[in-house]
């Protein structure tokens, strides 16, 4: 089996070894985002079917394209511990689908395979490292690890020696093949090369490609869209208009992400402050009262809401409305001044129907990062929208799950929507 996986590596048109190559995980296995109510290191309630159907689809490609690790996921399966599973990661992965490389726990993983966490310690070992866990990430209690991990397998033979010559020689081989031992580091050269200009065009490309328009004016004989770059003057509002770290997300510098300047780039207000003609006086203000929206005699407004940046369990909300008050401040703008709303989020959010009523356009970016100019090439029609849904676009906090196909499938924007500055596409 160790010559297969020598053979079908260094055969793999894209797996030539060099130094500067990084050895991909593959996470979170399996069916992490499909968790009940979408909880985070939630439970995954479906058949073998589903899962191999839906969850377990993209892991055959990634295996065969030479992804050497995988990543277990916090979360269960019809109520079994993804970290303790041997059906999953030694039956299916291993054995079915013929995973050569070798499985890592998440941060301190098995931990949760006890409450409370990790009071029993030699039992999360015994069950993680029996179901098919080879290498086990620990922050922080290694010493304990390594203590009761010889007592289970030399004093009491919980965990047996086979097993482990079994995960010694998956990690060993993964490090042979992508010559760790020879280059044990990485090129500090390589360094220079993070956020080059070719990074940036290629995040460009992708911010562009992955705007969805939702809507384009109040009939379709009038579109909105592309805002005017000569207009006499302008209205930016909203909190989310001028923060990089809210275009960002979380997982970006810190865990949760923040909010501010973190990182080199644009923001929203920015590319457009770039966009339009010197002669247009861009006005902004985060949350302007009614007075300054009236007085203002504005050509448009831009309203730019979402959410906070987040991570895991933080991310885990009931209540999926636009948070700041968003809904309010884009209803007392676009009353007054025709008006485009910008949704940065990494998923939908409610959006009333009296609220898109009164809206002119309404643009998801999702989490566009540094790159926000990318964002005013499609509002200002250098480039046209090619983005369609991922996902759907649900009406109100109690409807999700809604999936197409479903009995009672009636969503605010389907599965696969988006339209072009001039018409819809094709769904």
């Amino acid at each position: 089996m160790a010559t297969r996986f020598f053979i079908r590596l260094e055969m793999g048109p894209s797996l030539v070894i060099r130094r500067e190559n990084v050895l991909a995980c593959a996470k979170h296995y399996v069916g992490g985002g499909g968790t009940h109510k979408g909880v985070n290191e939630g439970n995954t309630i479906c058949s073998q079917d589903d899962l191999e159907r839906i969850h377990m689809k993209p892991y055959p490609d990634c295996i065969s394209q030479g992804v050497a690790t995988i990543m277990a996921s916090f979360s269960q399966w019809n109520g079994e511990p993804l970290h303790a599973s041997h059906h999953l990661l030694t039956e299916v992965l291993k054995d079915k689908l013929s995973f050569q490389g070798f499985v890592v726990s998440d941060w301190e993983g098995i931990d949760h395979l006890c409450e409370p966490r990790g009071s029993d310690y030699r039992h999360c070992i015994a069950q993680a490292v029996n179901a098919g866990m080879d290498m086990v990430m620990i922050p922080f209690r290694f010493e304990k690890f390594l203590e009761d991990l010889v007592f289970l397998v030399v004093e009491t033979g919980e965990i047996p020696l086979s097993r482990i010559d079994d995960a010694v020689e998956r990690i060993l081989r993964v490090k042979f093949v992508f010559g760790v031992f020879e280059h044990p580091f990485s090129d500090p050269a390589l360094l220079d090369v993070i956020g080059c200009k070719e990074h940036r065009l290629l995040a460009r490309e992708a911010v562009r490609k992955s705007l969805v328009l939702l809507k384009n004016g109040k009939n379709r004989k009038e579109p909105f869209l592309p805002l005017a770059k000569n207009a006499k003057r302008i209205l930016i509002a909203g909190t989310h208009a001028d923060n990089i770290g809210y275009q960002c997300g979380g997982w970006t510098i810190s865990w949760h992400g923040d909010s501010g300047k973190i990182t080199p780039g644009t923001s929203i207000l920015e590319a457009i402050q770039q966009s339009v003609e010197v002669e247009t006086e861009v006005v902004y203000d985060e949350c302007p009262i009614d007075a300054t929206i009236e007085a203002g005699k504005f050509s448009y407004a831009v309203v730019v809401v979402g959410e906070v940046p987040y991570a895991q369990s933080l991310g885990d909300r009931t209540d999926l409305s636009i948070p700041f008050n968003g809904s309010d401040l884009i209803t007392r703008v676009a009353s007054k001044v025709p008006t485009l709303v910008i949704v940065i989020s990494g998923r939908p959010l409610v959006i009333e129907p009296q609220v898109l009523e009164k809206v002119d356009a309404l643009v998801a970016t999702w989490l566009p990062g540094s790159e926000g100019m990318r964002v005013a090439d499609c509002l200002f029609g250098d480039h046209d929208f090619v983005g369609t849904l991922p996902v759907t676009w649900f009406r109100y906090d109690e409807q999700p799950p809604i999936n197409i196909g479903g009995a009672n499938y009636d969503p605010l924007f389907p599965f696969g929507y988006g339209l072009k500055c001039s018409k819809a596409i094709e769904i």
